[in-house]
């Protein structure tokens, strides 16, 4: 599930945004809306993905992402504005892409795409190394033996951790802990039969 932000003070706007992420069906989506860059903050909330006004009333968008990205590196900023010259607002925010209003759906669900295909790479402390993975290739986590043993579309590698916690760490790449001793990847999931999961 990919979590996403829409900040933007025209209440129009806002309400046509969220339509168009509802005809988005690659991937589900998780998105909350915002109608100021205060509340946006206030809410505490981490995104994989904000969608940012720029010209808002009080706190604008460039204001909003800079205190973001103090706590957030990670999180994807689209920013919509109504000014075709972006230079005068590139500098120092880091912006994954810049969108014109009024939004087209093809335009937004092209930069939605090209966002989602930069996977992270999750660092993991393991018996054999430092493995760094995307979790798209990441099948579960199994605990055996006092060791959690994560299984990748390549290889097993044996990490010293505890399941629940990285259960709680996995949460937001689309994982669940169907039973005290696996963590999986509900994207790899085949079936389910029963008590049977096959991934």
């Amino acid at each position: 599930m990919m979590k996403i932000a829409v900040c933007d003070d025209d209440e129009n706007i806002l309400g046509e945004t969220l339509e168009l992420l509802k005809q988005y069906e690659k991937l589900p989506l998780s998105v909350d809306a915002y109608s100021s860059g205060e509340a946006l903050l206030a809410s505490g909330k981490r995104y994989d993905i904000l969608l940012l006004d720029i010209d808002m009333e009080g706190l604008n968008g460039i204001e909003t992402a800079r205190r973001i990205r103090e706590a957030d590196k990670e999180v994807k900023l689209i920013y919509v504005t109504n000014y075709s010259d972006y230079t005068i607002f590139a500098f120092g925010v880091h912006a994954f892409a810049y969108l014109l209003k009024p939004l087209r759906a093809e335009e937004l669900f092209a930069q939605l795409d090209e966002a989602f295909a930069y996977e992270p790479e999750l660092e993991f402390v393991a018996k054999e190394g430092i493995v760094r993975v995307v979790p798209s290739r990441i099948l579960c986590f199994e605990y055996l033996g006092r060791q959690v043993l994560l299984y990748t579309t390549e290889q097993v590698w044996h990490l010293k951790r505890q399941i629940t916690e990285l259960a709680r760490e996995m949460e937001g790449y689309g994982f669940a802990m169907p039973h005290k001793s696996f963590v999986v990847n509900l994207y790899a999931v085949q079936r389910i039969h029963g008590y049977e999961i096959t991934l």
